[in-house]
């Protein structure tokens, strides 16, 4: 259920992949070539903003190195504590980017990454979704949620777990709609790694593109102060 579709939709829909920029046939953030409209309670299940601690980012470590996601808690609370929940639960442990397009983006946060059958990514996650926040433009370094598309989801509400990484600005995307609820302040380097694997020609193509497998694997996801990456952070 969190594939990104096609380029505003592909984005938009988990198990596809966000939508517009570099590649016209999926979109960055869709959850899922099985899209199916998300109960109407769904929103509920997510977590309350009030209780999302500040000062904090999200360290992941992965197989091609560590990235560190600053959070925009202020212009996405629901997102950001649904994110952090999620890390402290340690949900994403052991998940890996499913998707990777060249001069588009990466989407991980899938469960279904954690087992053996590759045919599933892209279209798992946690059961629920989070209302939209939508409001920050998709830059080089934003982090964004995947969603399923307009056609089942007209309020563009968020997949409960999928994100991706843009590794260019996309102003495709912010004509569909997605909810920007980040930036990366330290990694680019890793993410442009995991990109990269998208013309390794040892990589699968799955059915929304790229699929690195254990080469993109995120081993764990943890919360650190961001006072401890403040000097990244720079001015931001």
């Amino acid at each position: 259920m969190t594939r990104l579709l096609t380029a505003s939709a592909l984005l938009l829909a988990i198990g596809s992949g966000p939508a517009g920029a570099a590649d016209s046939t999926s979109t960055a953030a869709d959850t899922g070539a099985k899209a199916t409209p998300a109960p109407a309670a769904a929103a509920a299940a997510a977590p309350s903003a009030a209780a999302a601690p500040a000062g904090e980012v999200a360290v992941l470590q992965t197989a091609q190195g560590t990235i560190v996601i600053k959070f925009h808690e202020k212009d996405a609370p629901k997102t950001t504590a649904n994110f952090k929940k999620l890390v402290k639960d340690k949900f994403y442990d052991g998940t890996y980017f499913h998707r990777v397009i060249t001069n588009f983006m990466i989407q991980g946060g899938d469960p279904n990454t954690k087992n053996a059958d590759p045919n599933d990514d892209g279209v798992g996650g946690p059961g629920y979704t989070v209302p939209a926040e939508i409001k920050l433009p998709h830059l080089r370094g934003s982090v964004a949620t995947a969603r399923q598309g307009d056609q089942v989801n007209p309020t563009k509400a968020s997949s409960g777990s999928q994100f991706f990484i843009c590794v260019t600005a996309l102003p495709s995307l912010d004509k569909g709609g997605y909810t920007v609820f980040g930036e990366v302040i330290s990694g680019m380097d890793a993410v442009d790694k995991i990109v990269a694997l998208a013309v390794d020609p040892t990589t699968p193509k799955g059915p929304s593109g790229p699929n690195p497998g254990k080469k993109a694997l995120v081993t764990k996801v943890t919360l650190e102060p961001l006072s401890k990456w403040q000097k990244a952070a720079g001015a931001k």
